[in-house]
């Protein structure tokens, strides 16, 4: 069983992380160019067969690494360590993450660093963003960021600007922004909403029950308020969250049912895995039927697509979103 006791998240500034060196840790049943998922265990219960996946680690996905740190980007595939980074990028969509690498919150989830950002704004990442996205022949692109509470205007302006460039580089390319909650100030929001992208993503993460441990800074409510303000003003809408944190079924049902109610035309589910020993533990490795389940029930309840599976992050197979 795994040590359930509630954890105090640390609060922006009480922590420095830095980044360290990188050595590929090889999982011994796979040939070389393949890296183990870098998500921790419990020294009493391994995680599942179906969680066991490998990251590439061959000649395409460094060139394609090189490209991002040559033009000093940032992908939340790489920060969040996403289990399905060389299928999506093969498929033609990468998740950019702007505003920086550096978060004002301390969701308990969550492998981006936490801290003071750097002030100001970097007015020339649209540019570099869009041309990497060119590079990599992408089709659709997913442009999410860290929260920048610090600024009244939560760097929305980047977030427009970076689908201006986008549509501007590269002939019939869909962009989806996956944004984050702006602390309500729907002003800031309004100016990402203008540019009308093609999916207006913001994730709820959690049941309401879980935010005090999963995402102390957010509130639910707010979330669901923004998806309303996006679908009035006739965009498509998405939304998830994780699994395995101690929700229960009812609780993720009921959920279901605000985003119904909210507008939301497509939701993620994807399982919870804690990416170091200072984040949350996972507290049920959810089976893959009862993601099946999840899918039935929520379309069935009127979600017009339900991604759902042990390994479903927000951006997977979003080019099929659109």
């Amino acid at each position: 069983m795994f040590d359930n006791t509630p954890r105090q998240p640390f609060l922006p500034g009480e922590i420095t992380l830095r980044k360290g060196a990188f050595k590929p840790l090889y999982s011994g049943d796979g040939g070389p160019g393949f890296l183990s998922l870098p998500v921790v265990e419990s020294p009493r219960e391994r995680r599942p067969d179906w969680l066991r996946v490998r990251l590439p680690y061959g000649p395409k996905y460094r060139k394609l690494v090189r490209l991002i740190d040559d033009n000093n980007l940032h992908t939340v595939c790489q920060s969040a360590r996403c289990p399905n980074m060389g299928e999506c990028w093969t498929a033609g969509t990468a998740t950019f993450m702007i505003l920086g690498n550096v978060c004002t919150r301390s969701c308990g989830f969550c492998a981006v660093q936490t801290g003071r950002p750097e002030p100001g704004l970097d007015w020339d990442e649209p540019r570099r963003v869009a041309e990497a996205a060119r590079i990599m022949a992408l089709k659709h692109v997913v442009v999410t960021s860290v929260n920048r509470d610090e600024r009244k205007d939560g760097g929305a302006p980047i977030f427009a600007e970076t689908i201006r460039r986008l549509r501007k580089e590269i002939s019939g390319c869909t962009v989806e922004v996956l944004i984050p909650d702006f602390r309500g100030l729907w002003d800031a929001l309004q100016i990402v909403l203008n540019e009308r992208p093609d999916i207006l993503n913001h994730n709820v993460e959690s049941v309401p029950r879980l935010y005090r441990r999963v995402r102390p800074q957010a509130v639910y409510e707010r979330s669901l308020k923004l998806l309303r303000i996006a679908k009035e003003q006739g965009l498509r809408t998405k939304s998830g969250i994780m699994v395995g944190l101690g929700e229960t079924r009812d609780e993720v049902l009921a959920l279901m049912d605000d985003f119904v109610a909210s507008g939301v035309d497509v939701m993620t589910i994807g399982q919870y895995l804690q990416p170091t020993k200072m984040h949350l533990p996972v507290v049920e490795y959810v089976h893959p039927d009862v993601f099946a389940y999840y899918k039935q029930v929520g379309e069935a309840k009127g979600i017009e697509h339900v991604e759902s599976g042990p390994l479903v992050r927000s951006s997977y197979h979003a080019e099929q979103h659109v």
